[in-house]
């Protein structure tokens, strides 16, 4: 399996980490808003770094587990919007899960359906995967308005199922197979 970054849209670029984007990061991680339907809390600089230095290595996508992530820059401005994952959940059964992190001055301009949409592609199409799943907290209801105008069918409602921060919290699991990418309009 392979695939090629960085990936240029209309108006962002997906792209590898650097060790630059190190502030963008240390910002997205270690807001309370960004992270409250996250499974990790705000993250402490040592913990970013650690972080970033995952997202900057070369992740072939041949094992299961492993995850792509892509910086989500502006291309107008190279402002740092958020990021998107694309994990590898079985290379047997040909299954990965889509994730997105932006940064809340981002919502509201389609800048997360637009990196999305890339990293559907690069799973369906460069990747070969048979299905893709997206995973989130039911109380998200931004990230449940942007899985459906993606296309992404909600398929299980996980009443208190993770005990999450505190509390017990709803999963919502939304999922897309190869065919219905083929499909879409």
């Amino acid at each position: 399996m392979s695939y090629t970054l960085p990936i240029e849209t209309d108006r962002l670029t997906l792209r590898r980490y650097v060790e630059t984007d190190y502030d963008d990061l240390l910002k997205l991680q270690s807001n309370p808003d960004v992270t409250r339907y996250l499974l990790y809390d705000v993250r402490t600089p040592e913990q970013v770094k650690e972080a970033l230095a995952g997202r900057m290595a070369d992740v072939p996508m041949d094992r299961d587990g492993q995850a792509l992530t892509a910086a989500v820059i502006l291309r107008e401005t190279g402002r740092h919007l958020g990021e998107v994952v694309l994990f590898l959940n079985s290379v047997e059964q040909r299954t990965g899960e889509i994730g997105y992190v932006f940064h809340p001055e981002s919502a509201g301009h389609g800048y997360a359906s637009e990196a999305a949409v890339e990293l559907l592609r690069v799973g369906f199409e460069e990747l070969g995967m048979h299905r893709i799943i997206a995973r989130l907290d039911a109380r998200n209801d931004g990230s449940v308005n942007l899985l459906k105008r993606l296309g992404l069918r909600q398929e299980a409602h996980f009443v208190r199922n993770e005990y999450l921060k505190g509390e017990w919290t709803d999963e919502l699991v939304f999922a897309m197979l190869h065919d219905e990418w083929d499909k879409r309009s």
